[in-house]
């Protein structure tokens, strides 16, 4: 029986439980989950292991990389930017960053790039992991590319290189890279880009998905899809090399806890305060969680709903309710809001999963979680 710590508010009993199926019947090894409701943190639970080659057991400041689930801290960093009045989403990207608009992209806005239409899910000429450890340089590469397909007509996925270009985006309007802002403003939540070095002795190790790695994603794919998801390739392990960690990949490297992504999730699903401090108005929440592309992803080859940075529930990944809002990460982590509910929720784990979106370990605990109010 796994040893599982933490706290449920009564009512929730049942998340606890399929907290605990979850190392029994669908394969945890280290994980943790956590539920804020109205403000109020109702479940923080983690348990299992974060490094099974020591037996290290999973804290409850285990760190851990969370890939793709970034890209919402990333959204909530534009939504406070956007608030404070130092950007527009509707304003071109050039406006900031004038390089931008080379190849055709000057009327790319910020609403845009966010939203996966840009058309630069991926570096034309060949690259190399050691590429995405020089953001400066990774996006000053993409500000001169020519877009994949005319922006603004289709949506595909940036698996990697919106963070880039999100990074030194905000670099051009907060003075800030992205990193330094996730630090100044989200370090106390335990939000992190890229692994603080004074963590790395206590985060969890990524285990690889059983049957699924990168490569299995490449077939008859179009150079858009190759660009974005074989360019290079990326192994599951990376996580664990400490150049990764060092990096900073606002897309695919964030490292934190489920406790402050459901903390963050929350605040965005209620009154965009934390402990009495603004973080962002409940009408700029709605902006940055307005529609701007829905359709069948470029790059994904599914269906999907992009707002400015954040995915949109239209398949009912985050639970019963149209309004919830999140990301999810490659193996299976999540993190999302629900304004109708008042609800964030988030769930971090160290075994990646075979599902690209939608793991059977986060769907039950969302379905326990909408069960038990």
């Amino acid at each position: 029986m796994v040893n599982v710590s933490g706290t449920t508010a009564p009512g929730f009993e049942q998340v606890r439980e399929v907290f605990i199926e979850n190392f029994a019947e669908r394969g945890d090894i280290g994980a943790a989950f956590a539920v804020v409701l109205n403000g109020e943190l109702v479940v923080d639970l983690h348990g299992g292991v974060a490094d099974p080659s020591s037996s290290r057991p999973w804290a409850d400041d285990t760190l851990v990389n969370v890939w793709s689930t970034t890209k919402g801290v990333t959204a909530a960093c534009f939504a406070m930017l956007a608030d404070r009045g130092d950007i527009e989403y509707s304003a071109p990207v050039a406006r900031y960053w004038p390089e931008f608009a080379a190849a055709g992209k000057q009327d790319v806005t910020v609403a845009m790039l966010l939203s996966h239409q840009a058309g630069l899910s991926g570096f034309r000429d060949p690259a190399q992991i050691e590429d995405f450890y020089d953001s400066e340089q990774a996006a000053a590469r993409l500000a001169a590319a020519e877009p994949f397909w005319e922006p603004g007509t289709q949506a595909g996925y940036h698996a990697v290189t919106v963070g880039f270009m999100a990074s030194e985006l905000f670099r051009r309007t907060d003075g800030r890279r992205l990193r330094e802002f996730v630090s100044d403003e989200l370090g106390s939540l335990d939000i992190h880009i890229g692994l603080p070095r004074s963590r790395a002795a206590g985060a969890a190790t990524m285990l690889a998905p059983p049957t699924l790695n990168s490569s299995s994603l490449i077939g008859d794919l179009t150079p858009a899809q190759i660009a974005a998801l074989a360019n290079p390739l990326i192994d599951p392990l990376a996580p664990n090399d400490p150049a990764w960690q060092a990096a900073e990949i606002p897309s695919a490297n964030g490292f934190a806890t489920a406790r402050g992504l459901a903390r963050l999730y929350g605040a965005l699903a209620s009154d965009g305060q934390i402990d009495g401090t603004h973080l962002v108005s409940p009408a700029t929440v709605r902006a940055a969680t307005t529609e701007q592309f829905r359709g069948v992803d470029a790059v994904l080859g599914a269906e999907a709903s992009w707002a400015s940075g954040f995915l949109l529930n239209s398949s009912g990944v985050y639970g019963p309710n149209g309004s919830a809002f999140g990301h999810s990460g490659w193996g299976g982590s999540f993190a999302s809001g629900d304004p109708e509910a008042g609800i964030g929720m988030a769930y971090t784990m160290n075994q990646m999963g075979t599902d690209l979106i939608g793991d059977p370990r986060a769907m039950a605990l969302i379905r326990a979680v909408y069960s038990s109010r």
